[in-house]
């Protein structure tokens, strides 16, 4: 009986030992705070998306350890960039890019490629849209542009985001495609540019929807067009005659430029499997909450979302585009 009664006391204390260990095989999840660098300022569309994801998953518990959002936007993005990529092998840094994941490096020759980061999701993609000042006559893009080769070169002011980014980029494109010549003046963020645009200190912006919705809504400025290849799919009013979907696309207007940015996440080089697949898990839920739908729905965002070879296929084929593109520009690192 005494032997009986001490082996089933030792099996006992065998199951009470390994329940203290972590059970084999468990999924990986982050083991302190994750940092999530934003590559450009305040109140652009980057930084709110960020803060927007860093906000869902407080509300809702999807993480244990905390998120903290870190702006870093020196050196067009480069700062955020390269402290990302001297993080290899930490699976507790996030980055959200934008078009300056190809343009920041091909402009400026810094070191630093897409590939020193590991690709973990596409969330979504960004629009552009041509905005004027709510008092100007303008009701079309190629009245704009018109007025402003009437005016002569370098009369219109295209404000943007950063030097030989994406806003800049695409302003270079109607130079090219219409023969208007603009003067173009690079601020911080594109919040900024929105206020810029609503002071009249500009003439006109290539901002993202959620960058001037709350602008256009106040009634101060105008969209002309969407840089896209057919309308935003948003029928709510934004105001009180129209909806996202009653801004003509750019080439309904006669110009025929379209460009989209990437709203998408990667983390250091040298990860895990597992922990990017930690990371695709949390955002599928962030994209599954209502807050995620009233973001992609003020921001009137693209909605495509990939992730794994898709992602890393399309991130290859954008950066090639943009390489054609900045050259075409003469944005290039040694470029004349």
């Amino acid at each position: 009986m005494r032997a009986e009664i001490t082996r089933s006391l030792g099996a006992v204390l065998a199951a009470a030992a390994v329940s203290l260990w972590p059970a084999t095989g468990q999924a990986w999840e982050p083991t302190k705070t994750v940092e999530f660098i934003v590559p450009a300022g305040t109140g652009g569309g980057a930084d709110q998306m960020a803060r927007a994801i860093q906000g869902i998953i407080a509300k809702h518990g999807l993480m244990k350890e905390p998120m903290v959002v870190i702006n870093m936007s020196g050196g067009a993005g480069a700062e955020g960039f390269l402290n990302v990529k001297g993080a290899k092998g930490d699976p507790h840094k996030l980055i959200i890019t934008l078009s300056n994941l190809f343009t920041t490096p091909l402009a400026t020759g810094v070191p630093f490629n897409w590939r020193d980061l590991t690709p973990v999701k596409m969330m979504a993609l960004d629009e552009f849209v041509l905005w004027v000042n709510a008092e100007t006559p303008y009701k079309t893009a190629m009245e704009y542009v018109d007025a402003c080769k009437k005016m002569g070169a370098g009369k219109c002011k295209m404000g943007g985001t950063g030097s030989k980014q994406e806003d800049q980029i695409i302003t270079a494109a109607i130079e090219q495609r219409t023969g208007a010549k603009f003067t173009y003046i690079p601020f911080k963020g594109g919040g900024t540019v929105a206020v810029q645009l609503v002071g009249k200190h500009i003439d006109s912006t290539v901002n993202n929807p959620i960058e001037a919705v709350a602008h256009w809504r106040g009634g101060k400025l105008r969209p002309l067009c969407v840089f896209d290849e057919k309308r935003m799919p948003y029928n709510q009013k934004m105001t009180s005659t129209m909806s996202w979907h009653d801004i003509p696309t750019c080439k309904e207007n006669g110009l025929d430029v379209s460009y989209l940015m990437l709203r998408g996440i990667f983390m250091a080089g040298g990860v895990t499997q597992e922990q990017v697949d930690y990371y695709v898990k949390l955002l599928e839920k962030v994209r599954h909450t209502p807050e995620w739908t009233a973001l992609m729905d003020k921001g009137a965002f693209n909605q495509m979302s990939i992730e794994g070879k898709e992602y890393a296929d399309w991130v290859a084929k954008a950066e090639a585009e943009h390489v054609a593109l900045m050259k075409a520009a003469g944005f290039l690192a040694g470029s004349k």
